[in-house]
Parts: C-alpha cells; structure tokens; sequence
C-alpha cells in the first residue's frame, strides 16, 4: 500500500447523518423534562393533591350538668360532629379512636396527627359560662393538636393548617351559642345584668387551641429531613457506586478503553464470559455496600446526627446499597450504555418525587402514590425513617422497608443471571475481536471462502477489506503474467479458467 494512501475513515458518513445531530439534544431534552415534570408536578400543589391524609379524633369528654338545667350535657361530642362534618373526608381521613389507638398510630408513623378533647371540656365550658358574668380569673377549656414530628416537617405544616382552620370554626360555633346561652340565662335571672365587653370577647372565643408535638425530634435531625438525606445517601452509594465499578472493571479487563487525561489505553480483552464479568461486579458491589455504609454511619454521627441503633442502620444500609447496586449492574449488563438512562430514570427521576420523604405520599398526585408501591427509594426511605425516629419498629415501616429492599435485591439477582446466561449462550461475547452474531439471520458462505455468518461484523472489516482489495490491485498484473488466471477461489465462483480475460 502506497505510504502516501489516506486512511479510510470507516465513520466518514456518521457527521453528515441527521440522526448524529438530532439524537443527544432529544435524549437530553427528553430526560430534563421529565425531571422537570415529576418534581415540579410532586410538589407545586399540595393542597389540591391532597388526599386521604391519615388523623385521629379524640374526644375524652364526660359531660357534664350545666347550672340551670337537669339534662346532661356533652360539647365534647358535639364539637366532635362539628369538626366531622366540616371536613372533606376525601381529603383527610379523620379517624375516631381512643387515646391509646392514637398513640399508637402517632408512635408507628401511621398517623400525621391528632384532634385531643379532654375529658372535662363542658365541665371547663359550665365553669367559663358561669365565671363570665362575676368577677374573677377565667380558665378557657383546651383542645390539644398533636403533631407528629417524625414523619417530617411538611407533614407537620399540614396537620397544623387542618387544625388551626378546624379549630377556629369550633371555636366560632362554641362562642356563638355559648353567647347566646348565658344572655338568655342573665335575661330570665338577672335582667339588670349586662355582661361587659371582657367577657363578651372570652365567650366570643371559649376555646384555648393548643399545638404540641407528639414525642419531639432531638437535635441533628434535621427538622424531620435526615431520614430523607440518608436515604438519598444509599441509592447515590447503590446507582452511582455501581457505575462506577461498572466502567472499572470493564476498562481493567480490556472490554472498554480507558483514559486519562490525554492518554488513550486499550488494553488486551480478558476472555471472560458475560456472567463472569457480571458476578465479579456483584461481588465487589457487596464489599463496596459494607464499606460505604460504614463510612455513612461514621460520618453522620460525626456530625451530630442521633443515631441510636447505629448497628442496625449499617446493616440495612449495606443491604439497601447492595439491592441498589446489584439491580443496577444488571440493568446496566442487559442494556449495555442505555443501561445508566435506565437507572437514572428508576432510582433517580421517578424515585425522589414518590419517596415520600419531604413531602407526603398523600400529598402528591395519585401517579406517584403508585410509583411509591415499587419505587425503591419510597421502600428505603420507610425503613431508615423507622430504624432513625421510632427506635427500628418494624410497624414503623422497617419491616416492610427490609421486605421490600430483599425482593427488590433477588429480583436483580434472578433478572439480571438470567439474561446474561442467555446472552453467553447466544453467543453475544464482549471480547473486543468476538463478532456481533444476529441468530435470527440465515449464514451463507463469505465471498473471501471462509464461512461465516451472514450478518457477522468485525470491528476492522471495513479497514481490512480495503487494504485487502488495495493489496490485490497492486499484485494483480504480475499474477496475472505468471498464472494468467483470476484469483476468484475456484469452490465459489466455478472454474478459474472460464473468467479469464
């Protein structure tokens, strides 16, 4: 070959082509809207989404005799009805329950909230009617709103703005006829008596609110967001940390080249099969998970971060990280490089919005009270909540967090082999030489005399071919005086001597 020849650029045609040009702005757009869709959608508009919304009702009142009449009376129940009725029970899912259940449901993160009336509220009413119209200190009956800290802070926003409205509306009920109770008593009793501007105001608003929060979070939490953040912390350490060892082991074994800076390294292709590469992948996933969650643990507490069942924290972290990663190599083994936009789009894109983590599954359009059925990141997150704000209970969600994190991990096990031993089976290698074999294409013999697949394709062919017909130009005049025959092979093209010139 002339040294003078160029080389054939076996891409030559690929800059001219539309597609070159259209595919990464469409990819990239596709993908920025979508993030842009599934978290501005999560989050713009709560109040609207809001469905469902899990509280409790109290009511602890006894009742009691009013003066003046022999009926026993109970406001507890009346408000009770008040707050029930003034309610969309589409909206919130008030529930009525003892003072045991609500605890219960506030400890286990099963309820935001609750609506306490203690038991001598028309006891205090009875009290605060008669006090309004003597001299004296006035003690206003209570009603306490408990809200839950642990299942995070917009959470807490939410039960407090149901409650203050629905408390305001009692308080203006209660006045109302409260008002209208004791003038109509003073106008039978005392008709020179008049009650004065004080006590109009007190029984204009009987009724003392109180916001408390039920079991508070120590500092270092957050306000309610480090279970969030953590759970973030392990799908980065299981979706990034298995790209990483991903490109890694591939560069190290020679399946793909490695750079640095402006060095260019293509090494030796190890002649490894697709399932092989895939469990040494795996098997330092499961290293990688012990180490990194240690490391978490380490870190955070370092910071202040309570952290009372540190044990248990790194054990479901290197589970979570391990489900994480071994899910995402397999996807990434199955895909190839279309595999990282599959993880991306299942770990990241839909996971943050449906996590549940900042703001309610309640709270967020249905889609992604769907979502949050499977989506990894809503599982984790219930499991760290439980094992970071109420002591690992596995009614708090860890034990469906471990459950689901343990399907999630055999799930990539299981998917992830089986299509890898198809693909080795096949015969679809990674070497870099292996040709690319489609078996649902016929095979015929190659006009170079070998047989091959018709559709097998080599990386230089393109290259080889050239150089090869270049080769035989230059040769063929003196072949030609020496055999004067032609070089087609004789088991294909028939006999030599019937093309001759």
């Amino acid at each position: 070959m002339s040294s003078t020849q160029s080389t054939i650029d076996p891409h030559h045609g690929t800059l001219r082509s539309p597609r070159f040009w259209l595919a990464p702005f469409a990819v990239v757009a596709a993908v920025m809207s979508a993030l842009a869709y599934f978290y501005l959608g999560a989050l713009l508009d709560p109040s609207e989404n809001l469905r469902q919304f899990p509280m409790a009702i109290v009511n602890q009142d006894v009742g009691d005799v009013l003066p003046g009449s022999d009926e026993r009376q109970n406001f507890g129940d009346q408000i009770t009805e008040g707050i029930l009725d003034g309610i969309d029970p589409e909206e919130i899912d008030l529930q009525r329950m003892g003072i045991s259940a609500a605890n219960q449901g506030l400890d286990d993160g099963s309820l935001y909230g609750a609506i306490v009336i203690p038991s001598d509220f028309t006891k205090r009413i009875s009290i605060l009617a008669q006090a309004s119209v003597v001299p004296g200190d006035i003690e206003k009956p209570i009603i306490t709103l408990y809200t839950n800290p642990r299942t995070g802070a917009f959470a807490t926003g939410i039960v407090t703005t149901i409650g203050d409205r629905a408390l305001t509306q009692v308080n203006d009920t209660v006045g109302q006829q409260l008002t209208e109770t004791v003038t109509a008593t003073l106008a039978e009793s005392a008709p020179d008596l008049q009650l004065s501007g004080a006590s109009s105001l007190v029984l204009a608003q009987p009724i003392d609110a109180l916001t408390v929060e039920h079991k508070p979070l120590p500092d270092g939490t957050g306000a309610g967001l480090s279970a969030f953040f953590y759970t973030l912390l392990l799908i980065l350490a299981g979706f990034t940390g298995a790209t990483i060892i991903n490109a890694v082991v591939d560069s190290a074994l020679g399946f793909v080249p490695t750079e640095y800076g402006p060095l260019y390294i293509a090494r030796e292709t190890t002649r490894m099969s697709r399932m092989q590469v895939l469990a040494l992948k795996w098997g330092i996933t499961v290293v990688m998970s012990l180490i990194v969650s240690a490391l978490y643990l380490w870190i955070s507490t370092a910071l202040g971060m309570p952290a009372p069942r540190a044990l248990l924290l790194w054990e479901y972290g290197a589970l979570a990280i391990s489900a994480v990663g071994i899910t995402s190599l397999a996807v990434m083994s199955i895909f190839g490089a279309a595999g990282l936009l599959v993880n991306l789009i299942v770990f990241i894109v839909l996971g943050l919005p449906s996590s549940g983590g900042t703001i309610p599954i309640e709270a967020t359009p249905r889609m992604f009270e769907w979502l949050s059925t499977f989506e990894p990141m809503h599982q984790i997150y219930l499991a760290v909540r439980s094992i970071l704000y109420f002591d690992g209970r596995p009614d708090a969600g860890l034990g469906h967090g471990v459950t689901m994190t343990i399907v999630g991990l055999v799930f990539g096990l299981v998917v992830g082999a089986l299509v890898t031993w198809i693909y080795d089976r096949v015969g679809f290698h990674r070497a870099a030489d292996a040709p690319v074999r489609l078996p649902w294409r016929p095979s015929r013999q190659h006009d170079r005399g070998s047989t091959v697949a018709a559709d097998t394709v080599r990386s230089d062919d393109s290259v080889d071919a050239g150089e090869d017909d270049r080769e035989d130009t230059d040769g063929s005049s003196g072949s030609s005086e020496h055999s004067g025959e032609s070089d087609w092979p004789a088991n294909e093209m028939g006999d030599p001597a019937a093309r001759r010139g």
